[in-house]
């Protein structure tokens, strides 16, 4: 038996939306609190604290994947130097997971870093 493993080629970005973080992190526990509780949790790599929403998995949308080519309909992130596992605020509490060790999580954190209006 053969195993090939083929990285993906490209992530296509359809929307980036940038939050101040303590902005969007009321925005999530106030979403949080509307959908009936339940902790949510962002992705962290690098000094940004990110989300995504991806494209559902259409005839289109799978060969594209086919041909490498990841594509997500919007991330929002904010700038998040310091890794914190979780953060509780009035009203509620949001989990942080650190995928820095996925390599398209890290080259995206750089990405956006490079794309931020708040970097200091």
């Amino acid at each position: 038996m053969e195993i090939t493993i083929e990285p993906w080629k490209q992530l296509v970005i359809h929307e980036v939306l940038e939050q101040k973080f303590e902005d969007w992190l009321t925005h999530i526990i106030a979403g949080a609190r509307s959908a009936g509780g339940g902790i949510p949790t962002i992705f962290w790599a690098g000094g940004i604290a990110f989300h995504f929403a991806t494209f559902p998995d259409t005839e289109a949308i799978v060969q594209e994947k086919l041909k490498g080519r990841i594509h997500y309909s919007s991330v929002t992130f904010a700038i998040k130097e310091k890794f914190e596992k979780q953060i509780t605020r009035e009203g509620g509490t949001v989990n942080f997971t650190d995928v820095s060790h996925n390599e398209i999580f890290s080259s995206l954190s750089e990405k956006l870093k490079t794309q931020s209006k708040f970097r200091s």
